[in-house]
């Protein structure tokens, strides 16, 4: 019997019309009804990210989406990161500029609405026939500048649904047909008529009241709360958006020993291009020619250049700062560091923690219930005698007042700014849900190698003997290792040639397999290698070295014994360095409230030597452990009822990252484990993993800090609504504010910075 594999594929669709979390929520549970398809949609970014299997395809879920009142836009071909394109991840449904539009309606409505205001609420101001000049200023806002709320609400209603446009929309339209009837038929068109401004609400006939300062001022208020909204949300992507010009535009190619200038985007996998001092390097490759300095700042924060050499890697968007240079390309286009990172990014952007699907859900029945609420203030108002101006006027209130905006911008502004945030720090958040994690996590599992450690062998120390100097041990050794290819030896000659400068040539080498190396240096017959190499050539270590070598041993290094002209003279100690920051970064691990453990494959000895250096006691050391059975080492921890998080940076830890419960891989290792992380740290310094968790806590912090305000507004506001005590531009006014508040909040996240 056979099993049919299903494939599934995803698509993103750029999503236009909507103007509301309620919008995103109808056509999330539309598209989600489809069979195989699983869907995300997401206010703020204006997307929806679906996963479709089956006979559907795109063209079925655009033909659902604007079956449902909407506009949906195939993904445009994928873009290279440094290249120019007509659309950003920030500016909406199809890529056109949603603020001006907006941005005329907002001062057209605003200059005609403060008349209107002022004049209702100064009784001085009110002359003759003051009424029927606020009909004339009034009318044009409430029918033109609300125009997209109505237009929206009507969509809506065409296929049975009710958003916060329809709030808005029959809130405003209810206040301008009311005052239509009383200046008409009622006597608030009589010459001379004035009434107070109030606050509250005077339950008195309605024949002499018009509300056009309300529907004027509501209409007003929500365009400058949805102007300030897109802006905000616009600002919130600048760092994404800046993340995908960073790179160059044109390269220099070589083809056939000529110079050709071509735009980045037409590069391929193998091309050796051009990269001069003061360029950019245009995208992931190997250098085959020259050295340099290249500055990695604005992709790694790293403030130091690394110098590179034929053979060493470079990333693309990173500055050549030296000499010239000729690379081959490795990755293009969307196979690049920068792309992935940016994808990475848009990704987290366009997700959604569970606060914000709770929030979505009671966004998508909030409205209905408002409107019953409505109906429900006009009759009890009217059954308990109070009036019709009264009970029609808090039942506008209760319309305008209770608009779930607040509510559809708390988890995805904060999110936006956070993960942009967090690109320009070199902090990667794959995902919102990574954001519950972090604050759950009490347990940290580090891998010792390239994590704590810098995962390359490192000259550590020279003991000598009495009246040798280091500097000649140094420059004699370093000149023999520096024609080895052993990465033993490469330490050996790198740190020699550090400390002593420029190395000699040696006259004479030879590679004795097994034990080390021997030549001729200066007309010194010199030894480098173990200890059996000296003792084939009769040579024993003196008690002080030999003393050396164990204690070196001990402590889980690598010992090499240096002879030259028939005596032992010194012992180097060779090993994997702690990098310099990971002490600091334990102690700040420490202040999160988190336990580290350091997890190896290497001996006890060696692991319980490297967490003593950086502040781990040896209880939570876990050493001796093969790369397949670091996830099991995760499990248990779990098992013990800790929450888990792991940094690693190697192929062996990208199982162990995913079983995690908060995986953070170090931009600096594998794919893989890039792959397989939550969190991804673009600098190789542990320190980034402490600011990861502080940024990521923090945002979680301002979503749910956004959630509670807009919860509580409504919860606050609609009662005074429905017991008559707003006046409906009040509280289209506090709705407004409501929306700006939660934008202002997210935009905190902007000022979040790294700990020195």
């Amino acid at each position: 019997m056979t099993t049919a594999v299903t494939e599934t594929a995803d698509v993103e669709l750029a999503i236009g019309g909507m103007t509301c979390a309620s919008c995103a929520a109808r056509i999330e549970k539309k598209l989600n009804r489809m069979d195989g398809v699983e869907a995300t949609v997401n206010y703020a970014t204006e997307k929806a990210k679906v996963a479709y299997a089956g006979d559907v395809d795109v063209s079925d879920l655009i033909a659902t989406v604007e079956a449902t009142g909407y506009t949906a836009t195939p993904p445009a071909p994928a873009r290279t990161p440094g290249t120019d394109a007509e659309a950003t991840p920030v500016e909406g449904a199809g890529g056109g500029d949603e603020l001006t539009p907006l941005r005329q309606r907002l001062i057209a409505s605003v200059v005609l609405a403060v008349p209107v205001i002022a004049m209702a609420m100064v009784p001085a101001w009110q002359f003759e026939y003051w009424q029927w000049l606020s009909l004339t200023l009034a009318a044009p806002v409430v029918v033109w500048g609300a125009w997209p709320f109505h237009r929206a609400a009507f969509t809506n209603a065409r296929h049975g649904a009710a958003t916060m446009d329809t709030l808005i929309s029959v809130g405003t339209s209810a206040a301008l047909l009311w005052s239509l009837w009383a200046l008409f038929f009622g006597t608030a068109g009589e010459p001379g008529m004035t009434h107070p401004f109030e606050l509250s609400i005077a339950r008195t006939d309605g024949a002499g009241n018009i509300y056009l300062e309300a529907a004027a001022g509501v209409t007003a208020f929500i365009l400058a709360g949805r102007y300030f909204e897109a802006r905000s949300k616009r600002k919130a992507g600048a760092a994404l958006k800046a993340l995908l010009e960073l790179g160059a535009k044109e390269v220099t190619v070589l083809r056939d020993g000529q110079e050709v200038l071509i735009r980045t985007e037409e590069l391929a996998v193998g091309d050796h291009f051009l990269v001069r001092p003061g360029e950019k390097i245009a995208t992931d490759g190997t250098v085959a020619e020259g050295s340099s300095a290249v500055d990695a700042s604005m992709l790694t924060g790293e403030s130091v250049p690394v110098e590179v050499a034929p053979g060493d890697s470079v990333t693309g968007a990173t500055l050549n700062a030296g000499g010239r240079l000729v690379v081959e390309a490795t990755r293009v286009g969307a196979d690049t560091q920068l792309a992935r990172m940016a994808k990475l990014v848009e990704d987290a952007q366009n997700g959604k923690a569970a606060a914000q699907r709770l929030a979505d859900r009671i966004s998508a029945v909030f409205v209905p219930v408002v409107i019953a609420l409505a109906l429900g203030t006009l009759g009890f108002w009217l059954g308990n005698g109070a009036g019709l101006t009264a009970a029609f006027t808090a039942a506008v209130a209760v319309l305008i007042i209770a608009c779930p905006c607040a509510l559809g911008l708390a988890t995805p502004t904060a999110l936006m700014v956070g993960t942009g945030r967090g690109a320009q720090l070199g902090i990667l958040i794959k995902g919102p849900e990574v954001l519950e994690n972090t604050r759950r996590a009490d347990t940290i599992v580090l891998d010792k190698t390239g994590t704590v450690t810098t995962g390359t062998m490192t000259l550590l120390r020279t003991h000598t003997l009495e009246g040798t100097e280091e500097a000649e041990v140094l420059r004699l050794a370093g000149a023999l290792e520096h024609a080895s290819e052993h990465p033993i030896a490469r330490a050996v000659a790198s740190g020699a040639a550090e400390k002593v400068g420029t190395l000699p040539v040696p006259e004479d080498f030879a590679n004795v397999p097994g034990l080390g190396v021997q030549g001729i240096v200066e007309g010194h017959a010199v030894l480098v290698g173990r200890e059996k190499l000296l003792a084939e050539w009769a040579m024993e270590l003196p008690a002080e070295l030999a003393r050396a070598k164990a204690e070196a041993e001990a402590a889980g290094r690598t010992a090499i014994a240096v002879a030259w002209d028939g005596e032992a003279r010194a012992v180097l100690e060779v090993a994997d360095a702690v990098k310099p920051t990971s002490a600091e970064a334990i102690t700040r691990l420490r202040g999160l409230g988190l336990t580290p453990v350091l997890l190896t494959g290497d001996n006890q000895a060696v692991a319980e030597s490297v967490a003593a250096e950086v502040g781990i006691g040896p209880e939570d050391v876990i050493a001796e452990v093969m790369p397949e059975d670091k996830v099991d080492v995760v499990k248990r921890l779990q098992g013990e009822g800790r929450s888990v998080a792991m940094v690693g940076d190697g192929v062996n830890d990208a199982a162990a990252l995913a079983q995690a419960d908060l995986g953070l891989a170090m931009g600096t290792g594998t794919d893989a484990a890039i792959e397989a992380g939550d969190l991804t740290l673009v600098r190789g310094d542990l320190r980034a993993a402490a600011d990861a968790i502080r940024l990521s806590r923090r945002t979680l912090g301002t979503i749910k800090s956004n959630l509670f305000w807009a919860f509580g507004y409504n919860v606050a506001a609609l009662p005074l609504a429905a017991a008559g005590l707003l006046n409906p531009m009040i509280a289209g006014a506090a709705m407004a504010f409501s929306s700006v508040f939660v934008v202002g909040n997210s935009l905190r996240l902007r000022r979040f910075r790294a700990e020195a």
